[in-house]
């Protein structure tokens, strides 16, 4: 089976890609293990979607289908240091009318699945597994477990941070653990959060609130190891309890709406996003610590500027040629980075137990907090991208 491109990994940003070339004269396979599926109850996997990727889902035509009573607005951030530094950033004082949306993922990963169903140009193959890779002079080769073979003139690894495209291409990535995991969690709450998010870098890792609709919010708390094990193992109404006194109880007693999960932290970079019939996006391509709350808006625009060069590209043009992918290569060469240290480096510098280094890096927000112009710029950037 012949296409023009193959895209490994059926996901947000994968299928996120697929959909903007709705309007390609490309053929697109994709291919995943399982499709979306909605939960009874509140998804586990809730993101912060930034201003840019949702106008990126607007142009997609997913955000006007999902459910406004599922998505909530962020009207706040405040950020707390653990030594009373403190930052507050608003979308009124910055003119915007939000700082981001919060949502579930599977909210949008079904609309995005949907799309692609319909969708005249996209082939798709789920359940189904890659089995090996081939990369040709002019082409690429890719043979599915059940014994299907497709062939295309590339492939786009979207198969997240354990990429298996990113292996069989030969594309190194440096890990860097943290010896963290995230330990997420949605919770009902007594207090309204007044669509204000909420975080704290505290002694035991970084606790992070999110608000969801109604009296409700999730939370994302990145703890060392030990930590992690020691909130896993409380039962329910200490877990509660803990979490509530984490965070000064700003919202009151909390109710646990779903079940708790942790995942290790790492930050990941590999040597190159791209290689000749290769391009990887989102997860594949980089992995950053979630004190940022930006990793899957990482991936959208990693989508979004691979499906504009793709688009555009002459018919005549072929599309794995690396001339082509250098372009996206270089798109997505910024902002991906910045973002990575920047994460990394707050991580580390409040990782350290050291009472100077304490003083300094509460001082610093302190300061940045009473300078609004560089409150300003950074909220910009990380809404758009962009200064």
């Amino acid at each position: 089976m012949n296409f023009d491109l193959i895209v490994v990994g059926g996901g947000l940003a994968g299928a996120a890609l697929a959909v903007a070339l709705r309007r390609s004269h490309l053929r697109v396979a994709v291919v995943e293990a399982n499709a979306p599926q909605l939960p009874a109850g509140w998804d586990q996997r809730v993101y912060a979607y930034s201003p840019a990727s949702i106008r990126f889902l607007d142009e997609l035509g997913v955000w006007p289908h999902l459910e406004r009573e599922r998505l909530q607005a962020v009207a706040e951030m405040r950020v707390s240091g653990d030594a009373g530094g403190a930052l507050r950033f608003s979308a009124y004082d910055c003119g915007l009318p939000e700082l981001a949306w919060i949502g579930e993922s599977n909210r949008i990963h079904r609309e995005l699945w949907e799309s692609l169903k319909r969708q005249h140009n996209v082939a798709l193959f789920c359940p189904a597994s890659p089995a090996s890779l081939e990369l040709l002079g002019d082409g690429v080769s890719l043979g599915l477990q059940d014994g299907r073979v497709l062939r295309a003139r590339l492939v786009v690894g979207a198969d997240g941070r354990d990429s298996w495209v990113r292996r069989q291409a030969g594309i190194n990535a440096s890990v860097s653990a943290y010896g963290e995991r995230g330990v997420v969690a949605n919770f009902d709450c007594a207090a309204p959060h007044r669509a204000t998010a909420f975080q704290w870098f505290r002694d035991d890792g970084i606790l992070a609130w999110l608000p969801l609709p109604g009296n409700r919010m999730s939370m994302v708390w990145s703890a060392p190891d030990e930590e992690a094990e020691c909130l896993l193992a409380l039962d329910e109404e200490a877990f509660c309890d803990r979490v509530a006194a984490a965070g000064g109880h700003a919202l009151g007693a909390l109710g646990l709406i779903t079940p708790r999960a942790a995942f290790p932290l790492r930050m990941m970079r590999v040597e190159s996003m791209v290689k000749e019939r290769v391009a990887l996006i989102g997860d594949a391509a980089h992995a950053i610590h979630p004190l940022s709350g930006h990793g899957i808006n990482l991936g959208f625009q990693d989508a979004k500027a691979l499906a504009e060069i793709l688009a555009t590209a002459p018919t005549w043009r072929d599309i794995g040629e690396l001339a082509v992918l250098r372009a996206y290569a270089r798109a997505r060469a910024e902002e991906p980075f910045l973002m990575q240290y920047l994460t990394h480096g707050l991580n580390r510098l409040f990782g350290q137990q050291n009472p100077v280094l304490s003083a300094l890096r509460n001082t610093g927000m302190n300061l940045t907090g009473h300078l609004p112009v560089l409150t300003n710029a950074l909220t910009r950037y990380a809404v758009n991208g962009r200064f």
